[in-house]
């Protein structure tokens, strides 16, 4: 049986102006790393892969400009498609339809 890859979750605190963007929850043992430009990610502490980021001032940045970029690499996939998951060559075969 196949391990069940997180999904993104996003989440905005309109209060305090910070998007969330979890492939968890946070949690304690998580290290924490500003990534400059008020982005902070927050690591997961045996492998250093990014869990968590918090964009602070959210709105303010779509304010200033229509183009909002993280420096971050990013393998995005889709999760699940009609209850089930999707490989290359599914996604492949559904990009010609």
């Amino acid at each position: 049986m196949r391990k069940m890859e997180p999904k993104l979750t996003f989440e905005y605190d309109r209060e305090g102006d910070i998007l969330y963007i979890n492939k968890c929850p946070p949690y304690r043992e998580q290290e924490s790393e500003e990534l400059g430009d008020e982005v902070v990610v927050r690591l997961n502490p045996t492998t250093g892969e990014i869990e968590n980021i918090e964009v602070l001032f959210f709105s303010t940045r779509l304010l200033r400009s229509n183009l909002f970029e993280l420096p971050i690499i990013a393998d995005l996939r889709v999760a699940v498609r009609n209850n089930r998951s999707i490989g290359k060559e599914q996604l492949k075969e559904a990009s010609r339809i």
